[in-house]
């Protein structure tokens, strides 16, 4: 017999079933090109990889404290000093498994039943899940292809209410490849002191941002460190993404709460993975600009490669990702990914599972070698002119 239980009805995974429906359509396709993914195509640079087996051979596999090994947590606070301005103690950082445990750790600390949580749409919608975890509502906070997908802060101010709590900021965006503009950045933080809110600064794909942009963080404003939480990873920078090491900068009575709640979830990050994260913080450099040098130059082909097929974009400042207006193909985006895997073997994911209402959308990732990406629009263009 089989029993049925109910489920908990906080959260609804139901815009996950066609992203499983493309994945399993890719899994029988022997030459697909997968263009969706989020995940860097090089390897974890040597020397970090050779930090976490020396961890691993000289023992240290125990626990850590909560918040991390205190090494790691200097290492971090250099760098953030030197990097982008902002100015944190260790005991203001906690180390975490990934910027996904430190979106659900953020969420816990700081949510309360009925608060509304103000996003940057389309965006990475674990935002949606944790919000609902906690009994509140996210709120999007839309973005447009006329403005490059940048925040407007009208729109934000918009949708304040007394329900208000929250305001997360996701610049360079995902899935879009959005830098939103310092000027932009400036009026937020007054909007977010205005109205008493916090920010939620999710800066991963801070070190990813190309030719003419500028990254701003909104942390290092007046009055804005004691009501921001920057949240920052090793995954995107530094090709480490099964390492599942990332960090929160912020308050340190915030910072506190997040080091008891993870406690009580997953004790501490990977040991070895947070040596590996110390040595790509502490070590050479170069690999990763190389990486950053080839991400721009496949941006730039695919750039052209889209305005050769005639679809529109917002201009992609960061990150890896181009997100791509396909309506002139004469199908919705669903439709168009779905067959166009089925007839070329291109994965892309349609901007619905990054909660776009719009069904006109489509991200590109550009995390291929550059050979990959070119046969995947003359592959594009094909499935177009048939």
């Amino acid at each position: 017999m089989t029993i049925i239980f109910d489920k908990s009805k906080k959260i609804s995974l139901d815009d996950e079933s066609f992203r499983s429906e493309l994945l399993a359509i890719a899994s029988k396709i022997e030459d697909v090109i997968p263009l969706g993914r989020g995940d860097p195509d090089f390897h974890t640079p040597k020397h970090i990889v050779e930090a976490a087996k020396r961890a691993l051979d000289d023992n240290k596999h125990h626990y850590t404290p909560p918040n991390g090994l205190p090494e790691l947590r200097i290492a971090i606070s250099k760098n953030l000093q030197e990097k982008y301005n902002l100015t944190y103690d260790e005991k203001e950082i906690v180390v975490t498994a990934g910027v996904q445990e430190s979106i659900a750790l953020a969420m816990l600390s700081l949510l309360e039943t009925g608060d509304e949580v103000l996003i940057t749409s389309p965006r990475f919608t674990t935002y949606d899940l944790n919000v609902r975890m906690c009994n509140a509502k996210p709120i999007p906070i839309p973005t447009y292809e006329k403005n490059n997908f940048s925040l407007m802060p009208n729109i934000i101010e918009e949708k304040i209410n007394d329900k208000t709590k929250l305001i997360v900021l996701v610049s360079p965006n995902n899935p879009t490849g959005a830098v939103t503009p310092p000027e932009n950045i400036k009026k937020i933080a007054e909007i977010a002191i205005k109205h008493n809110l916090i920010v939620i600064a999710d800066e991963i794909y801070a070190d990813l941002i190309y030719e003419n942009h500028e990254h701003l963080s909104i942390g290092t404003l007046e009055n804005m460190k004691e009501r921001t939480l920057t949240l920052n990873g090793f995954s995107k920078t530094y090709a480490m993404t099964g390492w599942r090491i990332g960090y929160v900068a912020g308050p340190q009575d915030i910072i506190n709460k997040m080091s008891e709640i993870r406690h009580s979830l997953s004790i501490n990050s990977c040991t070895f993975s947070q040596f590996g994260a110390l040595a790509a913080l502490e070590g050479p450099q170069d690999e990763i600009i190389k990486m950053k040098d080839e991400y721009n130059i496949r941006r730039k082909f695919c750039m052209k490669a889209l305005d050769d097929i005639g679809f529109s974009y917002g201009d992609p400042g960061g990150a890896f990702y181009i997100y791509t207006n396909v309506s002139n193909s004469g199908l919705a985006a669903s439709d168009f990914c779905k067959k166009l895997l089925e007839k070329t073997g291109v994965l892309l994911f349609p901007g619905t599972l990054f909660g776009d209402e719009e069904d006109k959308y489509i991200r590109l990732s550009y995390l291929q070698p550059i050979n990959k990406i070119q046969e995947s629009m003359n592959r594009i263009k094909k499935f177009i002119n048939e």
